[in-house]
């Protein structure tokens, strides 16, 4: 199989270019300009808040500048947004909620209980995180998944040869 193929401008930063001659570059660096997509309608969505609109507007307006966010990647940026809200709300929550009760028995002894609604709580955290992730990692919202964003290769029409029309 093999490794998953990288822009041209990652093999060129890295110094690995000399196996790509003029001419496939060329041809790299047009395909890749054709799958960025267009940019020229960067809106964000109407059921974010004004506040995740404006966070959406900044991200968006630096993704632009790094080449990697077209008009087809508007409601990843705003799951990734949403998402990221409803975690830093439940955290703030989370920090509210004891994961322990200090609870009188019955014989009237001090006893600490698990909090039965902490364990809920931290599961739809960790949900929320990874969902968080997983879309800042589709976005190239980090260095390490902006270096493994890869734009895919067209499939190659299977060239014709001579002896091809007598294979009929």
């Amino acid at each position: 199989m093999g490794r998953n193929p990288q822009p041209l401008t990652v093999i060129q930063g890295k110094g690995k270019s000399h196996h790509i001659t003029k001419d496939e570059a060329k041809k790299r660096l047009e395909h890749e300009q054709r799958m960025r997509g267009s940019t020229d309608n960067i809106e964000p969505p109407s059921y974010l808040t004004k506040a995740q609109k404006d966070e959406f507007n900044e991200i968006a307006e630096q993704l632009i500048e790094l080449d990697i966010f077209s008009n087809l990647d508007v409601d990843n940026l705003a799951r990734y947004i949403d998402s990221k809200t409803q975690y830093i709300q439940l955290v703030k929550s989370l920090k509210k909620v004891k994961p322990t009760n200090t609870i009188i028995d019955e014989q009237g002894n001090i006893v600490t209980v698990a909090n039965e609604d902490y364990p809920r709580l931290q599961r739809v955290k960790n949900a929320l995180f990874h969902e968080c992730r997983a879309a800042a990692s589709d976005l190239g919202l980090s260095i390490t998944s902006r270096l493994k964003l890869i734009i895919p290769e067209p499939k190659d029409k299977p060239t014709e040869n001579k002896f091809s029309k007598f294979a009929k």
